[in-house]
């Protein structure tokens, strides 16, 4: 079974299936899981995992758990009151589809159930109560206002004016990175590796979640609607600044092969097979959606 198809069928075991007075939201729910995309936290968890010699067993819910994160987050992006996209993956937003009031409780209570899967007893059983205890930490600190949510307060505050390369630095460090990371120290969490295996796993997402921000700025602008699935030119049409606005292509270029090529540089720490690391770093750089 590869990576994708193991995490999915994880992932969706834990939608509730209950047909109760709430199915629409379940429903809504579930659109959002199921809308596909390339699953690249969850498989961070799970190689990291691997590269400490953990289980997928221990590790499944908490990829789950980042997944589940980073699909409410998608969701409370796109609506009217964030960035105001009708199109996600190549599909109708979740808004769209459910509306606005369904959409926004979709992704509250896919926060909710990402942290209630971390502390159920069957994960403990198959990690360790420090394990889980630690994960949630980690994924709760990094996803909060210090995280996910106050990069997207940055990034809100920077529309309609020009920030410098700093603050762009800083929203995406928080908005984009912070999960990526988060996903590569749950993944050594799960395995109880030692602390320089951890901050190695930390260094390594915090460069390949920077670089693949960048990437999507130069996509931003050089793709087309059809290819990313969703819309295009909104950066420049909300006169957004973005690495490509403030550096230009090229340069940007040069950043994210630096960027990746020092990503691949943290995995010398591990005494495992880091193959397929390397090669999911290099495959981000290349990506053209």
């Amino acid at each position: 079974m590869n990576d994708i198809k193991l995490i999915e069928e994880a992932l969706y075991s834990y939608i509730p299936k209950e047909l109760v007075r709430e199915k629409n939201l379940v429903s809504s729910i579930e659109y959002s899981l199921k809308a596909g995309g390339k699953r690249i936290r969850p498989r961070l968890v799970l190689e990291f995992s691997r590269l400490c010699h953990g289980s997928d067993k221990a590790a499944l819910p908490f990829a789950c758990a980042v997944e589940m994160i980073h699909t409410y987050s998608l969701i409370h992006d796109d609506l009217p009151c964030m960035d105001d996209d009708d199109m996600r993956r190549g599909k109708p937003s979740n808004h769209k589809v459910y509306g606005e009031e369904i959409a926004l409780l979709a992704g509250d209570a896919l926060q909710s159930l990402a942290f209630d899967i971390m502390s159920r007893k069957e994960t403990i059983n198959n990690s360790s109560s420090d394990c889980a205890v630690r994960c949630i930490n980690i994924l709760s600190d990094y996803c909060g206002t210090s995280g996910m949510v106050g990069g997207q307060v940055i990034d809100l505050e920077n529309e309609k004016k020009t920030a410098d390369l700093d603050s762009v630095t800083e929203c995406n460090l928080k908005k984009t990175g912070a999960l990526i990371k988060a996903a590569c120290e749950m993944g050594c969490v799960s395995a109880s590796a030692d602390e320089e295996k951890i901050s190695a796993a930390r260094s390594y997402g915090e460069n390949i979640g920077i670089a693949f921000q960048i990437v999507d700025d130069i996509l931003d602008v050089t793709s087309s609607d059809e290819e990313l699935g969703k819309p295009v030119g909104s950066d420049i049409g909300n006169n957004k600044s973005t690495y490509v606005s403030l550096l230009g292509i090229d340069e940007c270029k040069k950043r994210v092969d630096s960027m990746t090529s020092r990503a691949i540089e943290c995995l010398s720490v591990f005494d495992g097979d880091t193959n397929a690391l390397k090669k999911l770093a290099l495959n981000l750089k290349s990506r053209n959606k």
